[in-house]
């Protein structure tokens, strides 16, 4: 497996398609805007002007877009990967989505001779650049096991979690465990910033205690500079607990965190932050 067709190059997409680069695969590649991918067509990837061009004749196809309906257009959309993409290739959705559209995708996939995999990541832009990022796979296991050394390209922590979908079931309980996590920081900082307390005194202080986290080492030192640059975009974190409140309702689960952590952040998305980063949550105690 060594042509790979590759369709989402922003922030997250951009990172991962240097690093199979660096592994030696051949990129084609996809992008609405050849202009913002300049810099990696000069570092050796193969631009195309269709999705059905890009796909054509590559053993795996890599998809990692914004919203669930981009995840529907890139697949099922007429001439689009589907028709396009050679029988018996290995189609990876690495976007954060619905685990019903990977089912969906799973089911026609196979249909059709594919061999499909559900597999969000997680570790933000800094585990793209580093190629640390944590890989969440869902499919047939037989699948997963081929496509390991591919994935060991872009991540260092990679796990098979189960059946199609299942890779998405696991990216959103993570969601979920950031929306709190993060929610704590801010309103951490919010409590120590109106006490009085030096911020990057505080900081040192409880970064190593009970109360330290990976939200508070990523994102605590951004919050007091006020660094709001987007690693993940504020609207694409909505997204995704949206995902996860859609998941937990059809369950019956009441999570009720997960709620108003949604609602603080749609708050500030209608106030036009949307395209800042998840640290800038902290603009809702300001």
């Amino acid at each position: 497996m060594k042509k790979i067709g590759f369709i989402g190059v922003g922030i997250m997409g951009k990172s991962m398609v240097r690093n199979l680069m660096k592994a030696g695969y051949e990129l084609h590649i996809y992008a609405r805007t050849k202009s913002k991918v300049e810099d990696v067509i000069g570092e050796g990837a193969v631009f195309f002007e269709s999705i059905a061009d890009c796909v054509k004749g590559c053993e795996a196809v890599i998809t990692i877009v914004g919203f669930p309906q981009d995840v529907e257009e890139v697949y099922f959309d007429s001439g689009n990967i589907l028709d396009s993409a050679e029988r018996g290739a290995y189609l990876i959705d690495m976007t954060t989505t619905s685990p019903q559209i990977a089912e969906k995708l799973y089911a026609e996939g196979m249909k059709r001779g594919f061999h499909v995999l559900d597999a969000p990541v997680t570790g933000g832009d800094a585990g793209a650049r580093e190629g640390t990022l944590s890989i969440l796979v869902g499919g047939e296991k037989e699948d997963y096991e081929k496509c390991r050394e591919l994935f060991e390209a872009m991540g260092t922590n990679i796990n098979y979690e189960g059946e199609a979908g299942c890779g998405q079931h696991c990216k959103l309980a993570n969601q979920i465990m950031i929306a709190g996590a993060l929610s704590g920081v801010c309103e951490a900082l919010a409590y120590a910033k109106e006490k009085g307390l030096n911020l990057n005194v505080f900081a040192k202080s409880v970064a190593t205690g009970a109360a330290g986290s990976r939200q508070f080492d990523l994102f605590g030192p951004k919050i007091i500079e006020g660094d709001y640059a987007p690693g993940f975009f504020m609207k694409h974190f909505i997204k995704d607990m949206k995902l996860a409140l859609i998941e937990a309702n059809r369950s019956g689960l009441n999570l009720e965190v997960l709620s108003q952590v949604l609602a603080n952040y749609e708050e500030l998305e209608a106030e036009g932050y949307g395209d800042l980063g998840t640290q800038a949550l902290i603009k809702y105690y300001e």
